[in-house]
């Protein structure tokens, strides 16, 4: 490509236009209609992006000019014009003449307004296409007649069907090339529908199409007399916009919490995209998988009165009766309906993308809805042929582009729902560094067999009985754990309790640890909190009294820190009262040397201290 034409490739006015424009003689504006996603999928060159242009510029929705601009700037380049590049939006995407993101183009006939998501079909880029077709409620799948049935397109249906789209229309694209031959067109169907049906997915058409020519995309065709149904216009038109998500079980990946301090203002706004469901002011709630339990007492808006209501699809904020400590990445659900799945194990499909295999033993970020943790692929049971459609004995990992069924152990208890139950809080997706890796759905809870963190059997001790050192010290090996929101409070009152127990001649050790990390970096997060557990035990299996301050850490945490410091006691103390973190002993702050007094006088009457102390 010459300079000249690399400069007009990346014209704007080749980049994608805005198609929000409606149908040709249509006044109503798209606010006023129904919204209908749709996602176009198909293996690379069979030409979907060809068939977006085409029903784009057919139906009258590009800005005036639009088409004779893009075909003018073609021939100034003695480049054949083509509908694509209506849709490849991106400079190096038209120099490549593939397209590597999700672009979107909009288009509004007199029943509703469409917008359309043109997911790539190259095999490097599946992520981008999973991308798009996770927000679509139906689906263009198009398949090159001349080619015919493509690895890709068994894929794309797969993650289809895996995303939960049943409103599929398979386009067999450049029939033209064939001659219109209804038997090559019968052959694919054949196959495809085969295919598709194994996976439980039946289309609602099979459309014989010219894109490029525009047969069959919103006029009939003249030259396949033999074909009876809908043109591509006509079916997307039959698709049905989906409303069952608003009478299902209430769900909402808990996304942050928002809190306000000035002017009296004391509300924390609990603020979520509701997947599933309805809500209103009144209704009981239940975080999971902390269990915490609240009622709902408003619906915020930004102006005006207060919603009576708020439903699937809707990004809000709540604020609660009682106010509770609910972390982001919980699951809000209504208390009166049907609670989902809480798991550490998690049976599931998987689809890697990723270049390095997923593999046991090595640690993943798991994200299913606003969680975020830490997971490891424990067993593959079985990977899918995806030719045969028939499952093969799972080794220990699964390769790039394959579907696996496999067993997934996270470190920490995780809200969803089974795929076949509600498949919007199904959903996942596997990161590895800073990759999306894989994705995938739940496909059901098992038990937790134990754990494998509990890091004192990984070591040979010596002949000293935990007996001996406690009557050479005086006292046994234990953790106390200060913890507190705020971890400079925790911090100032354990480390005096440390001071007074070394100064009464108790063998003690404090180490703090107020700020775990980021919980956008999970993994370095969790591997923190284990360090901390492995000292634990190791100070607690020499007979020491271990003293620890924790800042912002929830139920989950102490749990496995108290897993991690088996078979030796360690005693909770939490300084914030009705923190439900599953503490000892609750505890006020104070930084002076009276708390601390009382801190130790509060450990003895426990037990844990000896009373001397």
């Amino acid at each position: 490509m010459t300079d000249r034409m690399a400069e007009d490739a990346a014209d704007p006015a080749l980049e994608a236009p805005d198609c929000a424009a409606a149908s040709s003689g249509d006044e109503v504006s798209p606010f006023d209609l129904e919204r209908l996603d749709l996602v176009a999928v198909g293996h690379v060159d069979h030409g979907k992006s060809t068939v977006i242009g085409r029903l784009m510029a057919d139906t009258g929705a590009l800005p005036d000019g639009k088409l004779e601009q893009v075909k003018q700037l073609c021939k100034q380049n003695a480049r054949p014009f083509e509908y694509a590049f209506l849709l490849d939006a991106l400079k190096n995407e038209q120099a490549q003449d593939i397209t590597i993101d999700t672009a979107r183009c909009f288009f509004t006939t007199p029943r509703r307004h469409y917008i359309i998501h043109d997911a790539p079909g190259h095999m490097e880029f599946l992520k981008n296409m999973i991308t798009g077709a996770s927000r679509a409620q139906a689906a263009l799948l198009v398949i090159d007649a001349n080619e015919g049935v493509r690895e890709n397109s068994r894929r794309h249906g797969y993650i289809l069907s895996m995303l939960g789209i049943r409103q599929i229309s398979v386009l067999v694209n450049k029939m033209d090339l064939l001659g219109w031959e209804q038997g090559a067109f019968a052959a694919i169907v054949a196959e495809y529908a085969d295919f598709l049906a194994r996976l439980g997915v039946h289309p609602m058409s099979f459309i014989p199409v010219s894109a490029r020519d525009g047969d069959n995309i919103v006029a009939r065709s003249a030259a396949a007399t033999w074909y009876d149904g809908p043109t591509v216009l006509d079916q997307v038109e039959a698709f049905e916009h989906l409303e069952d998500d608003l009478d299902r079980p209430f769900r909402m990946p808990l996304q942050d919490v928002y809190r306000f301090t000035e002017a009296g203002d004391d509300r924390r706004i609990f603020v979520g995209t509701i997947e599933t469901g309805r809500i209103r002011p009144g209704d009981d709630i239940l975080f999971l998988p902390s269990r915490k339990q609240s009622t709902v007492k408003t619906i915020e808006a930004l102006s005006g009165p207060w919603p009576d209501e708020a439903f699937a699809g809707q990004a809000t904020g709540l604020t609660l009766d009682t106010q509770v400590y609910a972390k982001p990445g919980e699951l809000m659900v209504r208390a009166d309906e049907p609670e989902p799945l809480v798991a550490t194990r998690i049976r599931a499909n998987v689809f890697w993308m990723n270049s390095a295999p997923l593999r046991k033993g090595r640690r993943y970020v798991l994200r299913m809805g606003a969680a975020r943790v830490a997971a490891e692929l424990e067993d593959v049971i079985s990977v899918l042929d995806e030719q045969e459609l028939e499952s093969v004995a799972g080794g220990g990992q699964v390769e790039r582009h394959e579907v696996a069924e496999v067993i997934l152990r996270a470190v920490r208890p995780v809200a969803f729902d089974a795929a076949g139950v509600l498949e919007p809080t199904s959903r996942f997706v596997i990161v590895h560094g800073w990759d999306t890796a894989g994705c995938g759905i739940a496909l059901e809870a098992l038990e937790d067999k134990g754990r494998g963190d509990v890091v004192g059997r990984k070591f040979l001790r010596g002949d000293v009985s935990d007996a001996e050192r406690a009557a050479r010290y005086g006292h046994a090996g234990k953790a106390v754990v200060f913890v507190s929101q705020s971890g400079e409070a925790a911090h100032a009152l354990a480390s005096r309790v440390e001071r007074r127990l070394f100064s009464r001649g108790l063998h003690s050790f404090y180490l703090g640890a107020a700020d775990l990390g980021d919980d956008k970096d999970i993994l370095a997060r969790e591997d923190h909190l284990g360090r901390l557990g492995e000292i634990a035990w190791a100070m607690t299996d020499a007979g020491s009294i271990f003293v620890a301050s924790l800042g912002d850490v929830d139920r989950f945490d102490l749990d496995r820190l108290r897993r991690l410091t088996v078979p030796h006691q360690v005693v909770v103390v939490d300084m914030d009262a009705g923190g439900d973190l599953g503490a000892d002993i609750e505890f006020p702050p104070g930084p002076d040397d009276e708390a601390a007094e009382a801190a130790l006088r509060a450990l003895a009457a426990a037990g844990v201290l000896p009373p001397a102390a």
